[in-house]
């Protein structure tokens, strides 16, 4: 239950970038400690299981993909997880910062996390994944992390992972 999938549909991904999106737009407009809660923790949730224990990913993976886009496209799953670590820490910060009464600050941290979510859902660039690519190929973040992500064999075996997902360079969920 608490195993993050690898690999991960990117569609999948996407849709559930494209639910942040619209629950980050109410948190900004509600400006409310609660709804940057639910953010926070529909990302801890992706974190700790992918879209298991998450409503937005369960949305994505049982409805939104198998019936309305009805696609697949296979990438690795340790850079999505890397950006859903990253949305975790923003929008905890944007949870902090609403707490302590910094609303204005909670909602430019939120906007952030909105560019990125859209990023993801409208262009299929995952900007968490760029950062990971970057890391794993500066040796910050061992290969043996994603061996799908820097390894020419493994993504020519895997026709499921696409090249430019495999590099780590354009995923995320």
């Amino acid at each position: 239950m608490l195993t993050f999938p690898n690999p991960v549909n990117d569609y999948a991904a996407r849709s559930t970038a494209g639910l942040v999106v619209l629950l980050a737009v109410v948190a900004i407009v509600v400006d409310n400690p609660l709804v940057y809660a639910v953010l926070a923790i529909g990302f801890a949730l992706r974190v700790a299981s992918g879209p298991t224990l998450s409503p937005f990913g369960q949305l994505s993976v049982r409805v939104i993909v198998p019936h309305v886009i009805k696609k697949t496209k296979l990438v690795p799953g340790p850079p999505k997880r890397f950006a859903q670590t990253i949305g975790l820490l923003v929008s905890g910060t944007a949870l902090v910062l609403s707490l302590l009464g910094y609303g204005l600050a909670a909602q430019i941290t939120t906007g952030v996390l909105i560019v990125a979510a859209l990023l993801e859902s409208v262009l299929g660039f995952c900007l968490g994944c760029a950062v990971f690519g970057f890391l794993q190929r500066r040796g910050v973040i061992p290969d043996s992390v994603c061996e799908a992500c820097n390894n020419i064999s493994l993504r020519d075996s895997d026709p499921g992972i696409s090249e430019p997902a495999a590099r780590g360079s354009v995923v995320s969920e």
